[in-house]
């Protein structure tokens, strides 16, 4: 035969992969040399170099069908690629689609609804091409010529075509997807000698029994006998094994059913290109006896993951969002596709929860009412629209499986019906072993022997209710849902209290406590699925307060904000206004507030919280004062520093009486008192109590706790204010590089540590590397806070300034007006950083020649600052130092003089002669007096 060594490359869509294994067997077996990817290509053979090196020798044929033609599959590029090049491109129709129109001129024959000796003809005359024939050609009428040489029992059959041993379940015609999935499965079976088991593992209505279907009839024309077995009842399996006997001639009707499995064991050993399906398997041990040997192909599906001693586990999920919505739209025609996507979501691609959807739609549902619907009862919505494929609905899935755990493991039950109240994320169970309460005895149970927890673990998984890996437990969002719906008033009501047992027993501790820091990310969404009514307890109360606390500590006032008002109204309803975790919860509240700038409505809270404690805890104690402490904060946020210090002061008083000199109470306050002599321009009495603090906690709490740090950098902006740049860039450089180890990068004290330093660096004339600490940092504050954080637009601030530093007033300009303008819409007119960002947007406006501009946003801040702050605050000072460089240009020296003897005045009494502010001041003063400003 002339083509006998020709090289035939086999170009085909990944569907049809039973059409080229049958073609690539077929002209093999007449002689040719054949290149087919699957069986020619291997594992880390580069894909392009090889696809290359087929599509540039020997011919191309090419299997023309609907998936062929689809432009996202790389067959597209294929025949693309081949037409560019000239060469000639064999085509073959396995379908009746349309090929595209540059592709119409070709001669495609076509094997379509041919029998298989009439296909195999088609396809070797197309490679062979045109040719006389030899002989006389047959007279029409003389029959059906017999089937052709070469085809024995041990090649494929013409795909499509059944095997005489045959019961799988009808195709399911609708079927959407999975060709990955249906190809990565053939790989798997076809690719040893020895039996092959393959286990499909999903939730109920994943699609596995269809992924099982469709992979029988797709590929049935590679077996000569295909059975399926219903698994669900172990006990069941045997009979329909012994008919499977029967029917390959192996046993009798009458033959006993061991006997009968005995003797298909021995045929099925004797035979190849048999597939059996067990459907539904929920036990393998109670599978593992009925499992063939042989050089055959076994295929399991299951909601139980623990396969692994008997077969090869593939996953089976939800439908990839293109498969999602191809299927909801070839199902319900005119759904656009942005609702399609919408509706996929919320159904987790589920491909049950789908085909149920696409029913309803396509009765008179619309769109809007089906959502509402889901919120309303999902339960209800899942339990209807269940098709013909499935044998029963997703919500009634669910209902059977509960009751299978109902049945078998009551201590799973309490635990599934506690899940289902909280978040859909993995629960950490492993953190809970140990710590079970002793007043519910199925969770004590669950959590104090260390072998309960994961035999339940074992019963939900196997059920296909949830997902269990590393001791953490996981419902599905849907799954969560139908549960939870399902639930009587007095299951729910008994779900809440074991929830809340297990998120007290999960609670890693203090939120302050760096020592808990890793273990809060995994407990924080099931605290906060939980409905404040709820907590029932003085400690799930507490768990749920110092979650919001670590979260407000790391910039996320404005998340928790919601959720602390609606607790602090459910509780003061529920537990009066003075019970302690109302208040506890109030304090919490009152920080938000204030982290928000709701400065207002954060001390009214603080005072009514402190007043509270006065009356039932008395003055001194430690609560009392922590409020105490807590509300002189609040008053110097709203401009009150005179208030806020005295407060200071007698707190820390009554703390050191009471708690001692180095409590961490104690030092806190003292820290903030230090901050508050600080802002009325006590800067060294406010370093030296600074000090102080910063030395008692490296002493008695370790030079890297969090502490620590945050005094290191309350002691760096002190230096800088006393005009000790170089020593305030040291320290500020060393506590930035352990607070990003210890706290991390993005965390808001790291943060303000990486802004304060941008600012040094600055100072120091540093303006490269200032502008660049401070443009990641706002990055990472905007990321992290919010655009509109107090701290982010602090640092929004120090790259303005860093900007006008290197000449870049222009963009200086539009951030430092942006970042004002934020600043007096959420701290307010009068907030010392709305003033600062004031008073340095007038140098810039100067630096660009809008004097005058300049000139009367400098004295409108000016007045503020000395009204808000007063006179000798350092920012007071500074405007002031601004405004007399503003007056004196415009001509106004004797307004410039005496202001500038003022401020001369003022930082001499505070900072001293020798600093650097003084000197400044001292000089522009002497050259106003000799009339010598120059530019």
């Amino acid at each position: 035969m002339t083509a006998a060594l020709e090289s035939v490359f086999v170009s085909y869509a990944g569907p049809d992969r039973a059409w080229a294994e049958w073609v690539a067997w077929q002209l093999q077996d007449a002689g040719y040399e054949v290149v087919l990817d699957h069986w020619n290509w291997g594992a880390g053979d580069n894909f392009i170099l090889k696809m290359n090196a087929a599509l540039a020798s020997g011919r191309i044929l090419a299997l023309f069908s609907e998936a062929y033609f689809d432009p996202n599959r790389f067959t597209t590029d294929e025949w693309t690629a081949v037409l560019a090049a000239k060469q000639k491109l064999i085509p073959l129709r396995i379908d009746a689609s349309p090929a595209p129109p540059i592709l119409l001129p070709l001669l495609a024959p076509s094997l379509v609804s041919l029998a298989m000796d009439e296909a195999r003809k088609v396809l070797l005359e197309a490679v062979a091409g045109p040719r006389r024939p030899d002989g006389e050609p047959v007279f029409p009428g003389a029959g059906s010529p017999g089937r052709l040489r070469g085809i024995g029992g041990s090649g494929p059959r013409l795909p499509g075509s059944l095997p005489r041993v045959w019961n799988l379940p009808a195709r399911n015609a609708a079927f959407t997807g999975r060709d990955g999935m249906l190809m990565d499965l053939r790989q798997a079976l076809s690719s040893g000698p020895q039996v092959a088991v393959q286990a499909l593992r999903g939730r109920g209505g994943v699609g596995k029994t269809q992924v099982a279907i469709e992979y029988g009839h797709r590929f049935a024309g590679e077996y000569e006998l295909v059975w399926w077995i219903r698994s669900e009842e172990p006990a069941l399996i045997v009979d329909q094994l012994a008919a499977l006997a029967v029917k390959t001639g192996a046993a009798q009707a009458n033959t006993p059913p061991s006997e009968a499995l005995d003797a298909l064991a021995e045929e099925l050993r004797t035979r190849t290109r048999w597939l059996l399906v067990f459907d539904n398997a929920e036990d393998p041990a109670s599978l593992a006896p009925y499992l063939p040997s042989g050089n055959g192909h076994v295929l399991i599906t299951s909601r139980n993951p623990n396969w692994q001693e008997r077969a090869v586990v593939l996953g089976v999920d939800g439908f990839a969002r293109s498969e999602s919505i191809e299927l909801l739209q070839a199902r319900v025609p005119g759904l656009a596709e942005d609702d399609a996507d919408r509706l996929a979501q919320e159904l987790e691609d589920l491909p049950l929860a789908l085909v149920q959807a696409a029913a309803l739609l396509t009765e008179g549902l619309t769109l809007p009412q089906y959502f509402r619907l889901l919120d309303q009862n999902i339960s209800k919505v899942l339990d209807e629209g269940s098709p013909d494929s499935y044998p029963v609905s997703l919500a009634a899935q669910v209902r059977l499986s509960t009751q299978r755990v109902a049945a078998t493991q009551p201590t799973a039950l309490a635990l599934l019906h506690a899940c289902s109240l909280l978040s859909p994320e993995p629960f950490p169970l492993h953190s809970c072993v140990g710590r079970g309460p002793e007043t519910l005895l199925a969770l004590a149970e669950l959590l104090n022997d260390p072998l309960a927890a994961p035999k339940s673990l074992r019963v939900l998984a196997q059920q296909g209710l949830a997902r269990v890996q590393d001791g953490r437990v996981q419902l599905h969002r849907l799954t969560q849902a139908v549960v939870r719906d399902q639930l009587t008033e007095y299951e729910r009501a008994d779900a809440a209290r074991t929830a809340e047992a297990l998120l007290v027993a999960a609670t890693p501790g203090s939120a302050v406590d760096s020592a808990t820091w890793a273990a809060w990310p995994d407990i924080i969404p099931h605290l906060f699925a939980i409905v404040p009514s709820d907590f029932l307890t003085d400690e799930g109360r507490d768990a749920v307060c110092q979650a919001c606390w670590y979260l407000m500590d790391r910039g996320q006032a404005p998340l928790v904000l919601p959720r602390l008002q609606s607790m602090h109204e459910c509780w003061r309803r529920q537990l009066g206004p003075g019970h302690h975790d109302t208040l506890w919860v109030a304090q919490c509240l009152a920080r938000a507030c204030s982290e928000v700038g709701d400065a207002t409505l954060a001390r009214s809270l603080e005072e009514e919280i402190l007043e509270r404690r006065r009356q039932t805890l008395g003055p001194d104690h430690r609560d009392t004062l922590g409020v105490a402490s807590n509300l002189a904060i609040r008053l110097a946020a709203m401009g009150e520093i005179e208030a806020a210090r005295d407060l200071s002061e007698d707190t820390l008083t009554r703390q050191r009486q009471t708690l001692g000199e180095d409590h961490p109470d104690t030092l806190t306050t003292a820290s903030n008192l230090a901050n508050r002599l600080r802002e009325l321009g006590k800067l060294e009495a406010g370093m030296q109590l600074g000090m102080h603090i910063f030395a008692r906690r490296s002493e008695t709490l370790g030079k890297d706790h969090p502490d620590t740090l945050t005094s290191a950098s309350n002691l760096e902006v002190w230096l800088a204010e006393m005009g000790a740049i170089p020593a305030a860039r040291r320290l500020g450089e060393e506590t930035l590089d352990k607070q990003r180890v210890i706290f991390g990068a993005d965390h808001p004290s790291t943060l303000t540590t990486a802004s304060n330093l941008a600012n040094r660096l600055g100072r120091l004339g540093e303006f490269e590397k200032a502008k660049e600490i401070a443009e990641e940092t706002l990055l990472r504050q905007q990321h992290v806070l919010g655009v509109d954080h107090h701290s982010t637009l602090i640092t929004a601030f120090t790259l303005g300034v860093a900007l006008a530093q290197m000449g870049e007033n222009g963009p200086a300009r539009e951030l430092l007006e942006d970042t004002w303008e934020r600043q007096r819409r959420i701290l307010g007119e009068n907030h010392e950083e709305t003033l600062r960002s004031a008073s340095s947007l007038g140098v810039v406006l100067t630096a660009l020649g809008e004097i005058e501009v300049a000139t009367e946003l400098g004295e409108e801040t000016l007045a503020r600052q000395r009204e808000v702050l007063g006179g000798d605050h350092p920012e007071t000072l500074s405007s002031g130092y601004n405004l007399v460089i503003r007056l004196a240009r415009l001509g106004r020296l004797a307004e410039a003089q005496q202001l500038g003897e003022e401020i001369l005045a003022r930082r001499r009494r505070i900072l001293g002669e020798n600093h650097p502010d003084v000197r400044a001041t001292a000089d522009l003063c002497a050259r106003l007096e000799n009339g010598n400003m120059g530019d």
